[in-house]
């Protein structure tokens, strides 16, 4: 579970408690006389809007229902909370159980297996070492999306490797494993095909795969 959103999504739980706080009663509404302060509501709807669409993506059921929310007509600014308030913990609740898969993360998984695709291509076409860089730019992005979800900055590669396999996405022997494949994409990039053989571009491509699989499949 991603430790960053987990603490976004306890934070502004915690703020709900304040908002709430502001409410009071008004008379002569027509539609009710119950009201929260809206710049405590603003504040809480744009932070929370941030995070279903990093967490959900804008095309998700959650981040749709928050937007409709927003919008019901002839009602209160509470009732408006109340019902954000609901899609606001269901969200939450999908989040930790492991139900969430962003569009975002869909739509990266299309694109790394299509250039992964490509790799595989052009080393049967005998261009094995076209096909290690494409995989070392697979494997890197990879590393940043994973840098991203644990608000890590992003870096060289080596020392992206060594902040994530610090903050224990991975362990040592997956660390070393990176730094491994990350030597072939190297010697490729500059040429260096003595470096390394057809076959280990195609364990390298393996790898990459394997490594998406179980890093970045949720």
């Amino acid at each position: 579970m991603n430790k960053v959103f987990q603490k976004r999504f306890d934070e502004l739980e915690a703020q709900i408690a304040q908002v709430e706080a502001s409410k009071s009663i008004q008379e002569g509404g027509v539609f009710g006389n119950e009201y929260v302060d809206d710049d405590l509501l603003l504040s809480w709807i744009v932070k929370v809007k941030n995070l279903l669409s990093k967490v959900c993506g804008e095309e998700s059921q959650h981040f749709k229902q928050f937007e409709k929310s927003e919008d019901i007509d002839y009602s209160t600014n509470y009732n408006i909370f109340k019902s954000l308030k609901a899609v606001f913990f269901a969200a939450k609740e999908d989040f930790e159980g492991g139900y969430l898969l962003s569009v975002k993360t869909l739509v990266q998984a299309e694109v790394f297996d299509s250039e992964l695709e490509q790799a595989e291509e052009l080393l049967r076409g005998g261009y094995y070492t076209a096909a290690a860089v494409i995989a070392g730019v697979v494997l890197e992005t990879a590393l940043r999306e994973l840098c991203d979800r644990e608000g890590i900055p992003h870096g060289k590669l080596d020392k992206m490797n060594a902040d994530l396999a610090k903050a224990g996405v991975y362990n040592k022997l997956v660390q070393k494993q990176i730094t491994a494949l990350s030597d072939i994409r190297n010697s490729a990039a500059h040429g260096k095909s003595s470096e390394f053989t057809q076959q280990d571009v195609i364990n390298m491509i393996r790898d990459v795969f394997q490594f998406l699989a179980n890093h970045l499949a949720s």
